[in-house]
């Protein structure tokens, strides 16, 4: 980055600090992953010069030759990985393409029908203050209180309020989403079925989750998390989805530009290009199941430690824990992790009794682990790591007879946590696990 150093001093060292701050910690917060270096020298390239509203040989600007054919073949690679007849790789994130979903199919005021917030789902799937339930009419099913989805409860929600469509995601549930079962629900009541697989993409191109595709009318993926790609989006339209609607594909082109977004980002799709096309090779088969083995060996050492697993364990990349039998909010032990070089994130339970931003869990991944060839070894010793945290706390949260509700005042969690005489500690011994486990370009 010489010429970045030379012209701006001041972004140039707060990149490299960023960049010594990702190779000094762990990465378990399951939304973020490692890009390989082709991904990222794409995303820095001099395709965000480039303006090019509209889609292939349909431009509203001129100078789209080269433009055209690298859209054109990431869309091909997309349509080959996941098995569907069309995909629109335009979309900026997630959250708009779940937007441009509603948009193509959904009247204001239409009911949509995902999963609640505290159960695991995601803030674009109808939660409160969201355009997503403020555009249309948001019913949500939920968990039971083991956390497992209520598939029983979801039917008979689906028969009383006969949704237009149905979103089957999660954000923080750590089992597979049974597709056949919310497929028959769906045509049942004669709604679209959409799938939001942002989280598991990268595990159902390595063939150690189920793919929604025979099941589901639409799919929508972000491509930074368990893909390794770059900070974006896909929506791919299904077989199925035809057949219930054959302009379906052109009604969410449509919805994307001129509905809700303008040019596309041609760094960023050319970045969703180079990712498809390292996940489509055998290592990245291996990576996908290591991720989960990595996954399962971290819950399996947790319980052994004494710690409430949400549903008991996992079947994917992430590890959804429950700390109230440590007395303790996800807040405290996520931050005091953050000190110790650990980050991962304060997360909501089923049924959670405190409010969603002091929550009663944390959320951990695997993938950013896995990315650095981290294996089962290195997942005891963190969760080693972890345990060690947490007792610690407990001990002085004690001698500081410190409440629940007194960890809700940041200055005495601060007080809490600074005084926890471990952290530094377990700080050192990351620092040397990390050093042992560089951020380097392979899988």
């Amino acid at each position: 980055m010489k010429n970045l150093k030379k012209t701006d001093p001041a972004i140039y060292q707060l990149i490299n600090k960023e960049n010594k701050r990702q190779a000094d910690t762990l990465m378990m917060i399951p939304s973020e992953n490692i890009a390989s270096k082709a991904v990222e020298e794409a995303m820095g390239s001099c395709l965000g010069n480039k303006y090019g509203e509209g889609y292939p040989n349909r431009r509203y600007y001129q100078g789209n030759e080269y433009i055209d054919q690298l859209e054109e073949l990431v869309i091909e690679r997309a349509k080959k990985m996941f098995s569907v007849p069309a995909a629109n790789v335009q979309p900026l994130s997630g959250s708009p393409a779940n937007f441009a979903v509603y948009t193509a199919i959904l009247a204001p005021g239409d009911t949509i029908m995902g999963l609640n917030l505290s159960s695991g789902g995601h803030l674009t799937h109808g939660a409160p203050f969201t355009a997503s339930s403020k555009y249309f009419r948001s019913v949500q099913y939920g968990t039971n209180k083991d956390g497992w989805i209520d598939y029983d409860g979801l039917r008979k929600l689906a028969k009383k309020e006969k949704p237009k469509i149905i979103i089957a995601s999660t954000t923080s549930y750590a089992r597979f989403l049974e597709w056949k079962k919310f497929s028959e629900i769906a045509e049942n009541v004669g709604a679209y079925l959409m799938a939001d697989i942002a989280h598991i993409a990268g595990l159902i191109v390595a063939g150690v989750y189920p793919s929604p595709v025979p099941y589901v009318h639409i799919v929508t993926t972000t491509t930074h998390k368990t893909l390794r790609g770059p900070r974006g989006a896909m929506i791919l339209t299904t077989v199925k989805g035809l057949k219930k609607d054959p302009d379906l594909a052109k009604k969410i082109d449509k919805a994307i530009i001129p509905g809700i977004q303008g040019g596309p980002h041609f760094n960023n799709i050319a970045g969703i290009g180079v990712a498809l096309y390292e996940d489509s090779n055998a290592k990245f088969k291996t990576y996908g199941r290591q991720i989960i083995k990595n996954a399962r060996i971290l819950a399996e050492t947790l319980k052994k430690h004494g710690f409430n697993l949400v549903t008991g364990g996992t079947d994917s990349h992430l590890v959804l824990v429950d700390l109230r039998n440590k007395e303790l909010l996800g807040n405290t032990v996520a931050e005091a992790c953050d000190l110790a070089k650990i980050v991962l994130n304060r997360n909501g339970i089923p049924f959670d009794p405190n409010p969603p931003f002091y929550p009663s869990g944390v959320r951990l991944g695997t993938p950013g682990l896995t990315s650095r060839n981290m294996k089962e070894k290195e997942m005891r010793d963190i969760a080693g790591f972890i345990t060690k945290i947490v007792s610690a706390l407990q001990k002085t949260k004690t001698k500081l007879k410190l409440s629940l509700e007194d960890e809700k005042n940041k200055d005495k969690r601060h007080a809490l946590v600074s005084q926890t005489r471990i952290i530094p500690i377990i700080a050192k011994q990351v620092k040397a696990l990390c050093k042992k486990f560089p951020i380097k370009d392979s899988y």
